[in-house]
């Protein structure tokens, strides 16, 4: 089992700064060195052209090619004490002392030296190969001779007045010399390798700052980590997540979110551009207070959306915003309310019922049994209590007569009176009791509202339905129509005639309600989710008057098209009991 060496592995910023580091040492020695090679090879191609153009011109000289011709032509080779005194060694080392050249040697043709800077090498053969150039080719080498090292040329003697080759001219450069030039010419190199791999370090530290703050100072192994978690946690909530960067940018925008506000993914998109109800990008603005949470209205949900500060120690990540769906809630509140609608209708009732029993027993106690048969007679014609909406017949569906009943009886304790208007006339059946609730419920409900507020002596509401048939076998459209005794809308024009202020009322948190709407009691709601669900379904509502001071009220309209289907072909049609949901909480 291997032993554990107690030291903690390196962090991975500190790796990459390591690794950077080395990369960035190795490239500027590398680019060092190739920079040397090629300075020196340069100056030793310098150097050969130069030893090259020296030859050229001490072999073009005349005097040197008709004395190299004149000793050639000798049998064997003079003395060194007379090549020592001749023209050749006095114009070879002439040209020499001039130029700082290591060698000017001149040979005959068998290679043979008649001109040397060390006098005793006169008369022999030189040390590096001359069959090139006394084969009437100049060439260029680079080898070390009895001299040294060195960087030269090889240039033919040819004959005065023909292309006859007697000898060859020897120049070189000392590679020395040539290294001297590179240690001069290396000094900037070193001052620049220096200087770019100071600022290599400098910008590895500067990458590793920056990586430590993108990364916030988190391993590898755990972003990957919290990448899984984030992505298991937002996907699998039922609540919508939306982030939002420091910079302004959507990061995050998960399916929940999507679903909710019926958007494809926004990540990546500005937040003050985002296809969302203008309430979302209001909670993120620098004066907006954190944590309060706002009621919404989008794609036919109620939502609550609120909106906290993400920070991370003292860096500002941005907003996190949180979508609730409340529409199950609402309806739940509606079906509620629908309940303690009818068990007050029930209440009334009972006390009626209560009075005619009293009624019943006095004239029993009394002896009047003829008017108590009667009294039990026109008890049997129309009922124990008194329907509250006048002219219910006029609506065949029962789930309608139920409903307006049961509003009805609501409206009166408040003291309102709702009546149903003279073009009343519904012959179908509600197929989608749910949206026709909502709708209907809501308008009559602010109806009654405006009503009670109004400062007209007699407080009403009136009420007008009619159904039309579909056409091609579709669902037929109700039209609801509703009006009220109070004050108009705050937003009427001139001569109480609606304008197109009076569709500030659909806006979400609208309300003339004198008590201030409180978050999460859905004021302000009811007409935008009314408007949304008819609009949703092809139809409207819409103001057809805004009313005015004094009275009468404001006058709503909503169509919805599908919404019922004649008695003769859906002779079962769903006929919902009178506690369906209604819209209670959304003031006007």
């Amino acid at each position: 089992m291997p032993r554990s060496t107690g030291r903690a592995p390196l962090r991975f910023s500190t790796q990459t700064l390591l690794l950077q580091l080395g990369v960035v040492a190795l490239v500027v020695l590398l680019t060092s060195a190739v920079h040397g090679w090629l300075t020196f090879d340069r100056l030793g191609r310098e150097a050969e052209n130069q030893a090259l153009t020296l030859a050229r011109t001490v072999a073009s000289d005349p005097e040197v090619r008709a004395e190299v011709q004149q000793i050639s032509a000798q049998p064997g080779t003079p003395p060194a004490a007379e090549l020592l005194a001749g023209p050749l060694m006095a114009a070879a080392e002439g040209a020499r002392t001039r130029t700082g050249a290591l060698f000017v040697v001149i040979t005959d043709e068998a290679g043979l030296r008649l001109a040397h800077p060390d006098p005793e090498r006169l008369g022999e053969r030189v040390s590096t190969d001359p069959t090139e150039a006394l084969a009437g080719k100049e060439v260029t080498t680079r080898n070390t001779g009895t001299l040294g090292p060195s960087a030269g040329a090889k240039v033919p003697v040819f004959a005065p007045g023909s292309d006859t080759v007697v000898g060859e001219v020897s120049v070189g450069y000392s590679t020395e010399s040539i290294s001297q030039s590179l240690s001069r010419d290396i000094v900037p190199i070193a001052l620049i390798a220096a200087g770019a791999l100071l600022v290599g370090v400098l910008a590895s530290f500067l990458l590793r700052s920056r990586l430590q703050r993108l990364t916030l100072g988190l391993e590898p192994e755990e972003i990957s980590t919290l990448v899984h978690d984030q992505v298991a946690v937002l996907q699998g909530v039922d609540d919508g997540v939306i982030g939002v960067a420091a910079d302004g940018r959507i990061s995050v925008f998960n399916s929940a979110a999507q679903r909710l506000l019926g958007q494809p993914d926004l990540t990546g998109t500005p937040w003050a551009d985002a296809p969302v109800p203008a309430q979302l990008p209001a909670l993120t603005r620098a004066d907006a207070a954190e944590g309060d949470a706002v009621e919404l209205v989008a794609g036919g949900r109620v939502l609550v959306a609120s909106a906290r500060k993400a920070l991370h120690g003292r860096e500002d990540l941005g907003w996190v915003v949180m979508l609730r769906d409340r529409t199950e809630l609402q309806q739940l509140t509606r079906q509620l309310d629908a309940v303690g609608t009818m068990s007050t209708a029930l209440r009334a009732q009972r006390h009626e019922f209560a009075n005619q029993l009293h009624t019943i027993a006095g004239f029993m106690s009394i002896g009047q049994h003829q008017q108590a048969r009667d009294y039990l007679a026109r008890l049997a014609a129309t009922g124990p209590l008194k329907f509250p909406v006048d002219q219910a017949e006029l609506l065949q569906d029962p789930y309608l007569q139920a409903f307006l009943g049961a509003k009805g009886v609501e409206a009166d304790e408040r003291g309102v009176t709702l009546r149903l208007g003279p073009e009343t006339l519904v012959r179908g059946q509600v197929t989608e009791p749910q949206e026709v609730t909502t709708v209907l419920g809501n308008l009559i409900d602010n109806a009654v509202n405006a009503a009670v507020a109004g400062s007209a002596p007699e407080r009403w509401v009136e009420v007008e339905v009619l159904d039309e048939p579909g056409t091609g076998g579709g669902g037929g459209t109700l039209l609801i129509v509703v009006g009220d005794s109070g004050d108009g809308l705050p937003a009427a024009g001139a001569g109480g005639t609606a304008t197109s202020g009076a569709d500030a009322v659909f806006a979400e948190g609208f309300t003339t309600s004198e008590r201030p709407a409180r978050a999460g009691a859905g004021q302000g709601l009811g007409l935008a989710l009314a408007r949304q669900l008819a609009r949703r379904r092809g139809g409207d509502v819409k103001v057809l008057d805004a009313g005015s001071p004094g009275g009468p009220g404001a006058v709503f309209m909503a169509t919805l098209p599908g919404t019922t289907a004649p008695n003769a072909t859906a002779p079962n049609a769903t006929k919902p009991n009178a506690t369906a949901p209604n819209e209670r909480d959304n003031d006007v």
